[in-house]
Parts: structure tokens; C-alpha cells; sequence
């Protein structure tokens, strides 16, 4: 990774950089940041708040609203006021719907904002959009957490095509971690396109966990003490249907084994999710079914708890950095550094191998303690300054 940019004690960065005047005034770098799913808006707020900071970039927010009430939360608790809402969320959406919609209001918003450069995410439909619709405008698109890959199609799905085509169509490569860049190089990236910055979801997460923080979601300020808490997701696309029973036998047999287990879970709004999850694990003792919750409470819950179990992405970062092993419930993992640093745990999507998972660590204090205390391969917390100082570089701006 490149030097840590020096900050002050707002920890906006504080570099001495050179004037690019034109006619007596400063030109500023017009940078649209879009996104539309609460994990985007999670992991790119600190980056707008980086971006707004820095007198060289005049920075703008559109979000599609892909995910719409759980999007608005996370604004709202990083104080991101959107300049452009294209609120594409309907009911029973398909991905189709999503695209088409959210290209098209896309190819407005570019057309009245007039942005050097756009800044999209990961891997969701909005990504996607998004960096298609930079190519059509003809300016420079920006991929934040470029290079994840499982190298399998289906998996996770539609996420790991939406990140390749998001590649092929991007002009600068924001890889969270080496391997990431590894894999953009193979795939013939140019290598002086690609920044290794870490993660934004560290930065997210230092800026949001609090040693006395109070819960939003009331039912989690009474959670009883004593209990070794487990903070659960589960939601993706491919583990609808059966994989998803047994995600949910799973917890249901280890909170039936270990009496000092808690369970919370805040459930998906998707009512594929809900229907199997209420069905499975509702009203059944030490196991907490919430509605989603913000990013705040999420972040302090998972800093509370003493182990995590997964299908998401950015929460196998997130738990890292606060400490706590993860059990993932997938197949496949984009984040193989992960299993490699000890941080991740690849469980799979059957009932017996999840709970095998899960047990061992709460019977196995050693295995518990290499995982929580294994270095955290995802980054440092200061991954927006390096795509900001990257951004500078690209754009011309020099440092001293």
C-alpha cells in the first residue's frame, strides 16, 4: 500500500498540494459518487466525506436507491445529503428493471452534473449501471473495490459478473488488497491504472463503532449480559430455497447445544428471506429476529458479539477488523485473504458443516483466539485518503 496521507485532527487529509489555477481560479476535479445499496453507501460514505473535505474536488452524491429505506439509514448517519435520487426501488423488481432504469436515469444525471470522473462500487446492478453509463457519457469511470473474483459465474450471483464487466468498463482500479490487484493484472488491466488502497468498509467501521454506543433497535439494548452473542446475515441470491433452510437448522441446533449462546439476526427485507427465516426460527428460544438495522448498530453489535456468522461480503471485512472470527455460509468467498490470514472461516451451506463450524469455535479456545487475534488482512482504516491521493496524482494535481 501507498504511505498513509497525513491528516489532521479531523483526520481530513492534510497534504500540501499544488495549485492548478486557470485564469485566477482554482480548477477543481468534478467527481459524481453513485451508489444504491446500503452496503455502497456504507463503505463509500467515508470516502464522499473524504472527497467533500479536499479543497481540489468538488464532489457530488447520486444514489439509485436500489435498496431504498436500508440506503437512507446510512445516509443519514453520515450526514450525506444525495444531490441526485433516481428512488428506483419497486416492489418485486428484477435485475432487468434495475438496469434499464437505473442506465437510463443515469445518462440524465451525468448530462446535468458534467463530472471529470465517476465513482461507483463493488459489485451491484447500480455498479454496473453506472459504469456503463460513464462509458456511453465518454468520461472516466472509477471502481471502488475493484479486483474481488471467485472466478465462478453463479457465485455469488449476479455479483461476480456485475464486478468483471464493471472492470472491463473502468478507467482507474481501486484494489482493497494486493491479491485483488493480482487478479485485475491477469485479466490484462493496465498496471498503472491500479491503486492497492485497502478497504473503505475499515474506514466505515472505525468511524463508526463506539465503546458506549446505544442501540437504535431497542431490542438490542436488552440483550442479557453473560451470553456470548453471535451476530447473523444471511440473505444472498444463491442461497435462497434449501441452502437457506439449513443456514437456519444450523443456528437452530447450536442455540439448542450451547445454552449460553445468543443469536440476533436482523432479516433481509427480501420476502424470499423472510418467509424461510420467521418460518424456521421465529419465537424460538436465544435466537433475536430483527428488522434490518443501521450500519451503526450493525457495526457495535458485531464489536459486542463474540463470533459472526455470514453470507455477506463486506461484513467478512468488518468483523475482521473488530476482532471477531467469521463463519462463512457460502460456497465460495471473493475474499480469499481472508481464509489465508485466519479471519474466515469457509463453512459451506450445509446444516451439519455450519454447525461443526460454529461449535468448534465455542467449544476450542484455541482455534477462538488464532482467528480473533489474526492480523486483519483488509486494510488500516485509511483507504478513502489513498483513493483521494490517487485521484490527485491521476488528475495532476501534485503533492509536495
Amino acid at each position: 500500500m501507498t504511505n498513509v496521507a497525513k491528516k489532521n485532527d479531523a483526520g481530513v487529509c492534510q497534504k500540501n498540494f499544488m495549485d492548478d489555477k486557470k485564469n485566477g481560479v482554482e480548477k477543481k476535479i468534478k467527481i459524481l459518487c453513485v451508489f444504491g445499496t446500503r452496503p455502497e453507501a456504507t463503505k463509500m460514505a467515508p470516502l464522499v466525506l473524504a472527497l467533500k473535505a479536499c479543497r481540489h474536488t468538488e464532489t457530488e452524491v447520486c444514489v439509485t436507491a436500489q435498496h431504498r429505506e436500508q440506503l437512507d439509514a446510512v445516509l443519514d448517519a453520515f450526514g450525506i445529503a444525495p444531490q441526485y435520487d433516481l428512488n428506483l426501488m419497486t416492489a418485486g423488481q428484477s435485475l432487468s428493471d434495475i438496469h434499464m432504469r437505473a442506465l437510463k436515469g443515469l445518462e440524465e444525471v451525468i448530462a446535468r452534473s458534467k463530472p471529470d470522473l465517476l465513482l461507483a462500487h463493488g459489485d451491484t446492478a447500480t455498479t454496473f449501471a453506472a459504469s456503463l453509463a460513464a462509458f456511453y457519457a465518454g468520461i472516466k469511470c472509477g471502481h471502488v473495490e475493484a479486483g474481488l473474483r471467485t472466478f465462478e459465474k453463479f457465485s455469488p450471483y449476479p455479483e461476480e459478473i456485475n464486478r468483471k464487466l464493471t472492470t472491463v468498463l473502468s478507467d482507474l482500479h481501486f484494489a482493497p488488497t494486493f491479491h485483488a490487484k493480482e487478479n485485475l493484472l491477469k485479466e490484462n488491466v493496465p498496471p498503472q491504472s491500479v491503486f492497492v488502497t485497502g478497504n473503505t468498509a475499515i474506514d466505515a467501521v472505525k468511524y463508526a463503532v463506539r465503546a458506549n454506543h446505544v442501540f437504535k433497535c431497542e431490542a438490542l439494548n436488552k440483550i442479557c449480559e453473560g451470553s456470548r452473542l453471535i451476530t447473523m446475515t444471511a440473505h444472498r441470491r444463491e442461497n435462497l430455497g434449501r441452502p437457506m433452510e439449513n443456514i437456519c437448522d444450523a443456528v437452530l441446533s447450536v442455540t439448542e447445544n450451547f445454552k449460553d449462546v445468543t443469536v440476533v439476526y436482523p432479516v433481509h427485507l427480501n420476502p424470499k428471506v423472510r418467509e424461510t427465516v420467521f418460518a424456521k426460527l421465529a419465537d424460538k428460544a436465544r435466537i433475536i429476529l430483527t428488522e434490518p438495522v443501521d450500519i451503526f448498530d450493525l457495526i457495535n453489535l458485531m464489536a459486542r458479539s463474540y463470533l459472526v456468522l455470514t453470507d455477506s461480503g463486506g461484513i467478512q471485512e468488518e468483523a475482521a477488523a473488530l476482532g471477531k472470527p467469521v463463519v462463512v455460509m457460502r460456497e465460495v468467498t471473493e475474499r480469499p485473504e481472508g481464509l489465508a490470514a485466519g479471519t474466515l472461516l469457509l463453512a459451506g451451506t450445509q446444516t451439519q458443516t455450519i454447525f461443526n463450524a460454529v461449535a468448534g469455535l465455542l467449544t476450542n479456545k484455541k482455534q477462538y483466539e488464532d482467528m480473533a487475534n489474526a492480523k486483519n488482512p483488509f486494510g488500516d482504516g485509511y483507504a478513502s485518503e489513498r483513493i483521494l491521493e490517487a485521484v490527485l496524482q491521476v488528475f495532476g494535481i501534485n503533492t509536495e
